[in-house]
């Protein structure tokens, strides 16, 4: 299969280290290492805080004060960026981004948003210029994994879904990729999966930046 199309996750893919800055960061302001995954992923009221910021119901500020609130901290402010600093680039997957690219493919970005002001994680990564098209969930007002964003990227890079791969570490958001006719592949914090999408692609193998 040639492709024509790369489409990449960010969170998990494009930026690795999440958990581990995160619990780092919570450590370091008194609270338990798994506070920050149990206010976003656990606690009902942080879960629907952060399906609100993905799909820009609410700012990110807004975010920030409410999610500090549910932490017990009395500082808000920029509460995404503080504890995201840790973040780092994933050297290997966004030099296979870059040779895709090069090689002639339409290469996107699709991304549930963290929300972008006061902090935008994307330009904390480094990673805006890599992309043909982004699609950032916030702007579109709707999120992963429900089936139109998948279509509005696919339209946004006029490619139909059998000539596109896509990337994400989440597997619920693979199958609507998948229903598109997308090639999917789920992403593995050890790396060895970025080998596969090389030959998967017909890329030469690649260094990291």
């Amino acid at each position: 299969m040639a492709y024509r199309g790369l489409v990449l996750d960010f969170a998990g893919v494009l930026a690795t280290g999440i958990r581990e800055a995160t619990r780092e960061w919570c450590t370091a302001q008194g609270l338990s290492a798994g506070a920050w995954r149990h206010a976003l992923d656990v606690d009902p009221a942080g879960r629907e805080l952060y399906r609100a910021l993905e799909a820009g119901r609410i700012s990110q500020a807004e975010w920030n004060r409410r999610t500090a609130t549910l932490l017990g901290l009395t500082e808000a402010d920029n509460l995404m960026g503080r504890a995201w600093a840790g973040v780092r680039r994933a050297g290997e997957i966004i030099a296979l981004a870059q040779a895709a690219r090069e090689a002639g493919m339409t290469v996107a970005m699709l991304s549930n948003s963290f929300g972008l002001d006061p902090y935008d994680p994307y330009a904390h990564i480094g990673v805006w210029n890599l992309f043909d098209v982004a699609v950032i969930s916030e702007r579109e007002g709707i999120a992963k994994p429900d089936p139109a964003i998948y279509q509005l990227v696919l339209d946004r890079m006029a490619l139909p879904g059998a000539e596109c791969l896509f990337v994400d570490d989440q597997a619920i958001n693979l199958p609507p990729a998948a229903a598109l006719g997308i090639t999917t592949v789920q992403a593995s914090p050890d790396t060895t999966y970025v080998q596969q999408l090389t030959q998967m692609l017909g890329l030469p193998p690649a260094g990291t930046i």
